[in-house]
C-alpha cells in the first residue's frame, strides 16, 4: 500500500517528492501477446509510469451487451509486473484518433451534441458505463496495492465546450464510484482552453508538443500551485489517407522533451507506443473551417512516429529519449537493458485468394433485415457503427437524362446504375460539398445501388456525433427520390473464424468487389506485414482477426500482423475489397 498525493509544488509518494516519466500505450491498440515487450520497452527508455485511454464503445458496442471490459484490468496488472505505475483516461469522451472519439455511436445517434454536457439523459448512460467499466481501476489504485496513481476527468474539455455543471457532475460520480487517487484534467495551455476544461480542486495539465515554457506559463496563471505536467507531449503525430506521412526530427522532439524536463515538470509522452488501429476503429476529422471540410479519415496504423514503432522497434527518437530521461531518474540507477525484439516471420510467406463472393452475395448472407425508408437512413439508424450500407433507390421512367446527387453524403458512395458500376461519390481526400452528383446524367426507369462506407467517425472539434451515411436524400434533377431501401452490415458480421460459413463462395473474378478468402502456410510464425498491391479499399482478416483497413491512396502501404494471430501450419485470410481486386495473390514479409 502506499500513498499518491498532490504537493503545493510536486507530486509526493508517501510524503516524498517524486516526478512522474510517463508514456502513452493503449491496450486496445497493442495485440495482448505483445503487451509484456511493449511495456518492458517504455520501461527501458527510462519511463516509470504509462497511460492509457479507454474507449467505451469498444467495450460497448451494442447498448447493454458489454465485450471484455476486463481487458483494461489485465492491462493495469501487466503494467504492474513490468515494474510501472498507471494513469487511467476512462473518458468518457477519449478523441485518441478513434472511431467517434470513444463515444458509442448509439449514444450519439440519440443524443447528438447533447453528448459532452449536463444532458440527464447522457449522464445516466454515463454513470451507468462508468458503474461497469471503473471496478477494473478502483480495485487497482496504488492505496490499494497497485499500480493507478491518477485518473482523468473527461479529455481535453476546454478544446470543445464550457459546461462546468457536466464536468463537476463527473468528479462527483468518479469519487462516488471508489476512485480515491488524484484527479486530473487535461487541455491546451490557451486561458480558453484551461478555463473551460478545469475543475475547482482538480489538478489542470496542459497538452503541447513544444514551447514547454510558455505552456507552463499560462498554466501557472490559471493554477499558481500544484505540480507541473505536460500530459500529452506530442514528439509525432497521426497520418491521414491521401495524405503526406508526418515525421518530427528525433533530436527537436529530445530537445522539446529535455525543455519539458528543465522546467521540473512530469510529462506524459504521447506516443510512447502507438499500436494499431485494429477493427476497422480509426477515427477521422473534418478539414476547413470550423472543421466542418471535407472528410480526412486517419490511416489504420497509430505508429505515431512514437519511439518505439507499430513493430515495437526502438527508432532513433528512442535512443535519443532514453539519454534524456537517464539523467531525470528518481534514484539515479542505470537504466534496464533493452528486451529483444520479437520474432519475425522466418521469410515471405504468399498467400493465394482462391474463393470469392460478390459484394452483394456478401451483403445478403451477413448483413442485416433490409427494409424500405421514406427517406435514406443513416448508418446510426441501422446499429452500423463500422462497415457499410447498400442503399437501392428505383428512378421512374420514361423521363430524360438528369443528373443523379446526394445531398448529406458521409463518406463515400460507389453507385451502380442497373448494376453496372457508375461512379464514386465524396469520400476522403476528394469529398466535394454538401451535394455531389454523377458526371453522367441517368434517365429513367432505371435502379440504383449506392454502397457506402463510413470511413471513420469525427473523432475530435464541434463536428463530434454527426451521423453517418447519406445524412440528406437521393436527388434525380431536383426531385428526391422516395421509396429507399437500405440494409447495414456491419464489420462485427465477421468476428470469429466460422463466420463466413453461409458465403456462397466460387471462384474469384479480376477486378471485381466482394469478398476473397484462401490460405497460406507458415513455418516460423512471428510479426509480419501484409501487402496488397493493385487493391483499391477495404479489410483484412488473419485467422478471424480484423487487422484493419487498407487504402490505395496511401500513405499506408501494408498492415501489421501480431505474431500471436499466426499459427504453425496452415493460415486462413480474408479480403473484403469495395471497389476494384488487385492480383488475388498476397504476400507477407
Amino acid at each position: 500500500m502506499a500513498e499518491f498525493t498532490v504537493g503545493e509544488r510536486d507530486f509526493e509518494l508517501d510524503g516524498r517528492p517524486v516526478r512522474l516519466l510517463s508514456g502513452a500505450m493503449h491496450y486496445f491498440r497493442v495485440h495482448e501477446g505483445r503487451w509484456g515487450h511493449r511495456l518492458a520497452m517504455l520501461r527501458a527508455m527510462g519511463l516509470n509510469c504509462v497511460e492509457t485511454y479507454v474507449p467505451w464503445n469498444l467495450h460497448e458496442p451494442r447498448q447493454g451487451h458489454h465485450r471484455d471490459v476486463e481487458a483494461l484490468g489485465r492491462f493495469l496488472d501487466a503494467a504492474e509486473a513490468a515494474g510501472l505505475r498507471a494513469i487511467v483516461r476512462p473518458g468518457p469522451y477519449i478523441c485518441a484518433e478513434w472511431e467517434n472519439g470513444g463515444l458509442p455511436h448509439w449514444l450519439t445517434g440519440a443524443l447528438g451534441t447533447r453528448v459532452r454536457t449536463r444532458d440527464a439523459e447522457y449522464l445516466g448512460q454515463v454513470e451507468r458505463w462508468f458503474r461497469r467499466l471503473l471496478p477494473q481501476v478502483v480495485e487497482r489504485q496504488i492505496d490499494r496495492g497497485g499500480p493507478v496513481v491518477m485518473v482523468q476527468v473527461e479529455n481535453e474539455y476546454g478544446s470543445y465546450g464550457s459546461d462546468q455543471v457536466y464536468l463537476g457532475r463527473l468528479t462527483e460520480l468518479l469519487r462516488e464510484l471508489g476512485v480515491t487517487v488524484p484527479l486530473f484534467t487535461s487541455d491546451g495551455p490557451e486561458d480558453h482552453m484551461l478555463t473551460g476544461g478545469s475543475v475547482p480542486g482538480v489538478l489542470a495539465t496542459a497538452n503541447f508538443g513544444s514551447g514547454a515554457r510558455e505552456g507552463f506559463a499560462t498554466l501557472r496563471r490559471h493554477r499558481p500551485d500544484g505540480p507541473l505536467m505536460c500530459m500529452e507531449f506530442w514528439c509525432g503525430w497521426f497520418g491521414h489517407w491521401g495524405a503526406e506521412p508526418v515525421v518530427r526530427n528525433p533530436a527537436d522532439a529530445a530537445a522539446a522533451l529535455q525543455e519539458i524536463l528543465a522546467c521540473g515538470a512530469s510529462v506524459n509522452i504521447y506516443m510512447a507506443h502507438g499500436g494499431t488501429n485494429f477493427g476497422g476503429w480509426s477515427g477521422a476529422n473534418r478539414a476547413g473551417d470550423l472543421h466542418g471540410g471535407e472528410i480526412q479519415p486517419t490511416v489504420t496504423s497509430y505508429d505515431y512516429d512514437a519511439p518505439v514503432d507499430e513493430y515495437g522497434r526502438p527508432t532513433d527518437k528512442f535512443w535519443l529519449f532514453r539519454d534524456v530521461l537517464a539523467l531525470h531518474r528518481e534514484d539515479g540507477t542505470p537504466l534496464p537493458d533493452v528486451p529483444a525484439q520479437p520474432a519475425a516471420l522466418a521469410g515471405p510467406v504468399r498467400a493465394e485468394l482462391v474463393e470469392w463472393a460478390p459484394l452483394g452475395e456478401v451483403m445478403d448472407t451477413l448483413g442485416g433485415p433490409e427494409a424500405e425508408w421514406a427517406m435514406p437512413p443513416t448508418f446510426e439508424e441501422l446499429g452500423v457503427d463500422r462497415g457499410l450500407v447498400r442503399y437501392r433507390v428505383d428512378v421512374p421512367g420514361p423521363r430524360q437524362p438528369y443528373p443523379l446527387g446526394v445531398t448529406g453524403l458521409r463518406d463515400r458512395a460507389v453507385v451502380y446504375v442497373d448494376g453496372v458500376r457508375a461512379g464514386v461519390l465524396g469520400g476522403g481526400p476528394a469529398e466535394a460539398g454538401s451535394y455531389t452528383a454523377l458526371e453522367e446524367p441517368l434517365a429513367g426507369p432505371a435502379s440504383v445501388e449506392l454502397w457506402v462506407e463510413s470511413l471513420g467517425r469525427v473523432n475530435y472539434g464541434p463536428r463530434l456525433a454527426e451521423p453517418k451515411g447519406i445524412t440528406g436524400g437521393i436527388l434525380h434533377e431536383r426531385q428526391y427520390l422516395h421509396g429507399v431501401r437500405a440494409r447495414g452490415l456491419a464489420l462485427d458480421a465477421f468476428d470469429g473464424e466460422d463466420a463466413l460459413g453461409k458465403v456462397p463462395f466460387r471462384s474469384p473474378e479480376s477486378g471485381a468487389a466482394g469478398l476473397f478468402r484462401g490460405t497460406f502456410d507458415v513455418r516460423g510464425a512471428g510479426d509480419a506485414g501484409i501487402v496488397l498491391p493493385g487493391w483499391e479499399r477495404g479489410f483484412v482478416w488473419v485467422n478471424g482477426f480484423c487487422l484493419g483497413r487498407y487504402w490505395g491512396v496511401g500513405p499506408q502501404e501494408s498492415l501489421y500482423v501480431p505474431g500471436p494471430l499466426l499459427r504453425e501450419g496452415v493460415n486462413e485470410v480474408w479480403v473484403l475489397e469495395l471497389e476494384s481486386s488487385g492480383e488475388h495473390l498476397l504476400t507477407l514479409r
